[in-house]
């Protein structure tokens, strides 16, 4: 299953299993999936809760509203955050052609963010976590990680400040995600909790919650979609300028739309009808994205359905367009009345979270376990099912909740008792679980693919070299 590189350019580099601590990368996906099981579990619990058939019943320390913030925390710094540190460590030494700062720091920092992500999720279940979306982390833990990420960008930023010459878009994305990343992890986590309070906190908040997703888990996921797409399409981005449009919008829109969790809110209307406008404009800067991969793609649709990779990728990028295209109109003050706190903004987050970002990076396991371990996929068979469950469920899982969300908001408008709502939603509810079940099959395959991979014995070379794999995407 594993394609044909480009071979070896003339320019003299270093092996590349000197550039790339392998064992290292290994270790990040395997933590992040054991992280997406837990997380899948914890989603089981709470939507086994709302159908009133919670196998846990009387557990206090189990209870579904905080397996609920284990679940979403799993999911932001468990699952994202270690296979993006995973994809790190492959891209940024192979693309600058320079090794990390130092490998023991790359596993220092890997020893120190499983610290984190568990001992948060111990606090979680012990009533510790703060007021705060994805911001529920302990008070104690937001130091360790804020130093945390203080490292993972010294580390990366080495190998990036030797590169000569003009930066290739990824590494654009990238010094970004470090940068932002840290700011935004300060601004969610110690401003509302020491600095503001009320409404000013609540606009805060509403920032940190959509600028992780926009300036922590978006320009890493964009940056290593331009690295890999290129690779395995073996020629260069269809347009670099559009690139650096992309880039460009999302640093000037993107920071601006958290606001619009809160509309009709006691936060100015100037800041509402600002994140408004912006959340649109992103909607723009999104299809110049798009454009730019089809671009890529075009000449080329028959690897939609013979590389898997390239298929993960590119349904993650249709999922996207979709989510921003729904999110350019959910944000209207009009559409607000009816969707807002109903499950459509669930399936909405779903939709982003897996059918994005999860997807682009099992696209990239799918593609680096086989030179990590260097040997074949067992099963073809095992990978296609991994993608049709996971695609069709949540695709599936989606359009059940915004369906749902619809139905509750139409209730709440008819000025409908509350539990008239509830009763209404349980047959989305139920058919969540059952979207959830092909998402969970789709992993489990996934799994056990990788499995029965491991204990085959060596046959494949690891792929092309650092620099072939640089001269594709350049």
């Amino acid at each position: 299953m594993s394609e044909t590189e480009q071979t070896t350019d003339p320019v003299e580099v270093p092996r590349h299993a000197e550039l790339v601590d392998e064992q290292v990368v290994a270790w990040y996906f395997l933590a992040s999936l054991v992280y997406f099981m837990v997380s899948l579990s914890g989603g089981f619990l709470m939507a086994f809760q709302l159908i009133r058939h919670n196998p846990l019943d009387g557990v206090e320390l189990l209870s579904p509203g905080r397996w609920r913030m284990v679940h979403t925390n799993a999911i932001a710094y468990g699952f994202l955050a270690n296979a993006f540190l995973g994809m790190l460590h492959w891209v940024v030494p192979r693309l600058t052609l320079h090794p990390v700062l130092d490998r023991r720091l790359s596993r220092l920092i890997f020893g120190a963010w499983q610290f984190v992500v568990l001992s948060t999720a111990a606090g979680l279940l012990l009533g510790e976590a703060q007021a705060l979306e994805w911001g529920e982390t302990p008070v104690w833990i937001d130091p360790v990680a804020q130093l945390g990420l203080l490292l993972v960008a010294i580390n990366f930023m080495a190998p990036i400040c030797k590169v000569q010459g003009p930066l290739y878009v990824t590494l654009w994305y990238f010094i970004a995600a470090f940068i932002w990343t840290f700011l935004t992890y300060a601004m969610g986590n110690f401003v509302p909790e020491y600095f503001v309070t009320g409404s000013s906190a609540g606009a805060v908040g509403g920032l940190f919650i959509h600028d992780l997703v926009g300036l922590f888990v978006t320009p890493l996921g964009w940056g290593m979609m331009y690295y890999f797409v290129p690779i395995l399409l073996k020629k260069p981005i269809w347009s670099h300028g559009l690139s650096l449009v992309g880039f460009w919008g999302l640093a000037f829109f993107y920071p601006l739309q958290g606001i619009h969790h809160f509309l009709y809110t006691p936060i100015p209307m100037f800041l509402q009808y600002g994140a408004v406008l912006s959340t649109i404009a992103v909607e723009l800067v999104v299809t110049t994205v798009v454009i730019n991969f089809f671009g890529t793609l075009w000449g080329d649709g028959r690897k939609f359905w013979d590389n898997m990779p390239i298929r993960w990728f590119y349904t993650g990028m249709v999922y996207y367009f979709l989510t921003c295209f729904q999110c350019a109109l959910q944000v209207t003050m009009t559409f607000q009345q009816l969707i807002h706190f109903t499950d459509w903004v669930v399936g909405h987050a779903h939709l982003v979270m897996f059918g994005v970002f999860s997807m682009w990076l099992l696209g990239v396991m799918t593609y680096l376990f086989p030179r990590l371990l260097k040997r074949e996929w067992y099963s073809r068979t095992l990978s296609e099912w991994h993608y049709w469950l996971s695609t069709g469920g949540i695709l599936f899982m989606a359009g059940d909740l915004i369906l749902g969300g619809l139905f509750q908001g139409w209730s709440w408008m008819g000025l409908q008792p509350w539990d008239h709502s509830v009763e209404i939603s349980q047959p989305f509810w139920a058919t969540r679980i059952v979207a959830g079940l092909a998402i969970f099959g789709g992993q489990l395959c996934f799994i056990w693919n990788l499995y029965k991979t491991w204990q085959l014995g060596p046959a494949v070379d690891s792929g092309s070299t650092p620099s072939a794999e640089r001269a594709v995407a350049e």
